[in-house]
This record gives structure tokens, C-alpha cells and sequence, in this order.
């Protein structure tokens, strides 16, 4: 299984210097945040290649090893030792979140904490659902529109991956110039 993973990884998924490409509905979800923020009166987040390249090792990593479950202790913020990372519990007290937070500097060099939303829906996650579903969030809408805790911080990247159940986007504080290119 660790093999078929770690295959997959590599043929989907391009050095972090490498163009990374997103999929029509990766782009329409990080267009729609950005729309999102723009109807708050926030600025856009600049496209993260790294960020992305994170994100989408991290859904196909929920989708090849995470088990949904209330008896599950790991939330889907969790990684697998299936990969080129440390695995990760990321329980619901946050007693592990630096393992988490340091995935982007892991996987993809990015210099700097990030931060992930994650959205599972059985039915196949989407981008329309997955941001309504964070929207009526009151753990996840926050740091999406920079309230409460993200009051202060100015997200300077974003990155996205969707894939089967789950969909992901993570956010830094650090930039990193890069163009979107949309898969074909």
C-alpha cells in the first residue's frame, strides 16, 4: 500500500519547483474564497504553488488513508506514514497542531507555517460545497474572512486540492510568487 501511495505521489504530484497545475474545480474553489473575501471588503489571497503542491499530497493522502470515524482520534488535519512526511495525529484538543502547521516547510519548502481547512463529504467534495460548508462553520469561516483569532493576520498565499471525499486549502503568511495553471 505504502508503495502504490508513494507512486501515485510521484506521478501526480511535481517537485515543488515545478509548475504546479490545478484542476477546474481546485480553481473554482480558490476563485470563490477570493470572491468570498472581496464581498467582506478583504483583499484576494495570491495562488501558492507550494501551498497547493501541499494540498493536494494531503487529499490524496486522506484518500488513500484516513478513515472517517467519531471513533478516530485523528481529525482530518492527520497525515499517514504513507509518504515522503512525518505522520501526524491531529487530535480535537490541538495538542498536536505544530505537526500540522509545519507540512508546508516539510513537504514543500514553503518558509513558513501553514494553515489548512479541510471539507470530507461522502457524496464527493465540490467547490461550491465545500465553501458553504466552511462558511457556516464557526471554527473554519474566521480564517477565512480573518476574524476572531485571524483578526490580525494577512494571508499572503493560498493553496488548493480536491479529491474524491475531501477538499483542502491551506493559507501562509508568507508569499510566494506564483501563476496559476489550470490542468488540462
Amino acid at each position: 500500500m505504502m508503495a502504490l501511495i508513494y507512486l501515485i505521489w510521484s506521478l501526480v504530484l511535481p517537485a515543488p519547483q515545478e509548475r504546479v497545475c490545478l484542476t477546474a474545480e481546485e480553481k473554482k474553489l480558490f476563485d470563490m474564497i477570493n470572491e468570498y473575501r472581496a464581498e467582506e471588503g478583504l483583499p484576494s489571497i495570491p495562488y501558492s504553488a507550494k501551498l497547493t503542491l501541499v494540498a493536494k499530497a494531503h487529499v490524496l493522502d486522506l484518500t488513500n488513508s484516513y478513515t472517517f470515524s467519531r471513533e478516530n482520534p485523528c481529525n482530518p488535519h492527520s497525515w499517514s506514514d504513507n509518504g515522503e512526511w512525518s505522520a501526524c495525529c491531529y487530535t480535537s484538543d490541538h495538542s498536536q497542531a505544530g505537526c500540522m502547521w509545519a507540512k508546508p516547510r516539510e513537504i514543500a519548502g514553503y518558509m513558513s507555517e501553514g494553515y489548512e481547512i479541510a471539507y470530507i463529504d461522502s457524496d464527493g467534495a465540490t467547490a461550491a460545497r465545500g465553501l458553504d460548508g466552511w462558511k457556516k462553520s464557526p471554527a473554519h469561516n474566521p480564517l477565512l474572512i480573518n476574524e476572531g483569532i485571524w483578526d490580525q493576520v494577512s494571508w499572503k498565499a493560498m493553496g488548493v486540492g480536491i479529491h474524491g471525499e475531501y477538499a483542502v486549502v491551506w493559507f501562509g503568511r508568507k508569499e510566494d510568487p506564483s501563476s496559476i495553471s489550470v490542468c488540462p
